[in-house]
């Protein structure tokens, strides 16, 4: 049993009841999602039954839902941060294998689970990680708690540093539908990391202010979209957004 805590306000223990649904990458908000939800009516209706960390309006914080009676973790929405770290930064260090667990609350309370702050994400998209400050990707945690397929939980000295998926263009889909079950294309994954650059600062802020080469950039992933020939749910939604930047700045 691993004990640790979130945002420093609850603590939480592990048990053997990783969630069973499948994540879900919805790259237009940019968030990951495993709930048994698939609309917002659902999400509504599960937070008349847990307590957490929950998302109001201008709340930047992720939501984590717990059972109000077992007190056992029952869903999940983490959202990306919208700054990607500096192309010096090296890969992360990888850290221990992540164990599949559940997780309990101690006590039944409410909380605010900050977004994390920074996200890095290779060129082959193997592995996003999001953590709540920049200094922590270069540290190495102590444990990885697999609270669902390929997503992972990352803990340092007793407390929650930030959250990692393993191959996220696996779980790329748009809004709440899920994902498709094939495999990801090596195109796509390319292109999924070139799609979260796009959108996220500082390359974004070069698109806004018509950076020729941030155009260029946009560009040739727009055209390496169209024209890819497989994994077409998944290319349609990576279109979809670099397409509505063109629109959102081109004028």
């Amino acid at each position: 049993m691993v004990r640790f805590s979130i945002a420093g306000a609850v603590h939480v223990e592990t048990t053997r009841n990783p969630l069973a649904y499948t994540p879900r990458f919805d790259l237009t908000t940019p968030a990951v999602t495993v709930a048994e939800y698939t609309d917002m009516a659902g999400r509504e209706r599960l937070l008349g039954q847990t307590f957490g960390s929950t998302q109001w309006l201008w709340a930047a914080t992720d939501d984590l839902y717990f059972d109000r009676e077992s007190r056992e973790l029952v869903g999940m929405s983490f959202f990306v941060p919208s700054l990607l770290a500096s192309a010096q930064v090296g890969a992360p260090p990888g850290g221990p294998p992540p164990d599949s667990f559940g997780l309990r609350a101690e006590v039944s309370q409410a909380f605010q689970l900050p977004q994390a702050a920074v996200f890095h994400c290779d060129t082959e998209a193997t592995e996003l990680r999001c953590v709540q400050d920049p200094d922590l990707l270069d540290v190495i945690p102590d444990a990885r708690i697999g609270i669902a397929q390929d997503l992972a939980l990352l803990v340092r000295d007793g407390r929650m540093i930030g959250w990692s998926l393993t191959d996220p263009a696996r779980y790329l889909t748009s809004g709440l539908a899920e994902p498709d079950s094939a495999p990801p294309s090596p195109a796509t994954r390319l292109r999924l990391a070139e799609c979260l650059a796009l959108v996220s600062e500082p390359l974004v802020d070069q698109v806004m202010e018509k950076d020729p080469d941030a155009w260029r950039s946009l560009l040739e992933t727009e055209r390496a979209l169209r024209e890819q020939g497989d994994d077409h749910r998944r290319r349609d939604v990576l279109h979809e957004v670099v397409s509505r930047l063109i629109e959102d700045y081109a004028s």
